[in-house]
């Protein structure tokens, strides 16, 4: 991963571009938030456990029956937190992030799953493990969710990165609620990034393993290195599929282009992944952007 200086000048100069390229094109923006959707629905939930294929959640999403019985918990587990992806990107907009907010959110995601929970904090005697890690005393939930919001606050001149990936660590140590704790947790990623005028990132299934390992540095060590590296590059990610669109280039998968130029298509992958190259994934699929 490059050094912390140099993702932010990264990441700057791919705002700058984005912030250049963005007159005019507010209805293209607004049809990939709404088609990264079903994306982020399907990602969240696999990370969590969920049984459904990124199809069958885009059925469910779209109301189409689908080929085998799937339990009533998952397609609202799907539908709820297509809702609060939706809502929040509006939310973001107006507000900063608060503890109501957050309250707010999971009522929406667990509404028909299990409403004995949703929208509060874990109770007395409530306890939830993480991995090895426990979770807060119940008593000190809102004092460290607090404590994490003024710290995420504090200097606004902080890098973007390590502000969200700290927080995110500290949401998931504190684990505030009896159940949807990492799905909230990656939607006020999403709300961060929104607020603070970046473009939402999509935190995949294929990088679970890496993503666990993060929250294990944090606990152990206290650390955010891993967790910055995985929101730096979904960051850039985010970006180069955006600025492809809208800057008008030719949308190929990374495969058609590594056969166009006789390149290594493991290789470009590899770089992809590093985001060395301004490559992006769509409904799971690597695509690059050409030039006109």
């Amino acid at each position: 991963m490059p050094p912390l200086n140099k993702q932010l000048t990264q990441i700057i100069s791919l705002r700058k571009r984005f912030i250049a390229a963005r007159p005019g094109k507010e209805q293209l923006l607004s049809l990939l938030d709404q088609a990264e959707v079903s994306e982020h629905v399907y990602n969240s939930n696999a990370i969590e456990n969920s049984t459904l294929s990124l199809e069958e959640t885009e059925k469910i999403l779209q109301q189409i029956h689908l080929d085998r019985f799937i339990s009533e918990r998952e397609i609202f587990e799907a539908r709820n937190l297509a809702r609060v992806v939706e809502y929040i990107s509006r939310k973001a907009l107006e507000s900063e992030l608060d503890l109501e907010t957050v309250l707010l959110v999971h009522r929406m995601l667990l509404s028909n799953i299990r409403d004995d929970v949703a929208g509060r904090f874990r109770g007395l005697n409530e306890w939830v493990r993480v991995g090895s890690h426990i979770g807060s005393a119940p008593a000190d939930i809102k004092q460290r969710l607090t404590a994490a919001l003024i710290s995420y606050y504090a200097d606004p001149t902080e890098s973007i990165i390590l502000r969200v990936s700290r927080f995110h660590l500290e949401f998931e140590s504190i684990h505030p609620f009896v159940d949807g704790n990492g799905r909230i947790g990656r939607v006020l990623v999403n709300y961060l990034m929104i607020r603070e005028g970046y473009v939402p990132i999509n935190i995949t299934f294929a990088d679970r393993a890496r993503y666990y390992d993060a929250f294990n540095e944090y606990h152990k060590k206290q650390r955010t290195k891993a967790m910055q590296e995985i929101v730096f590059r979904a960051l850039t990610n985010s970006y180069h599929k955006r600025l492809a669109y809208m800057e008008g280039r030719s949308i190929i998968t990374l495969n058609a282009y590594a056969k166009k130029n006789g390149a290594s298509h493991a290789n470009l992958i590899n770089k992809a992944k590093r985001q060395t190259i301004e490559a992006f994934l769509e409904l799971g699929v690597w695509k690059i952007g050409e030039e006109p």
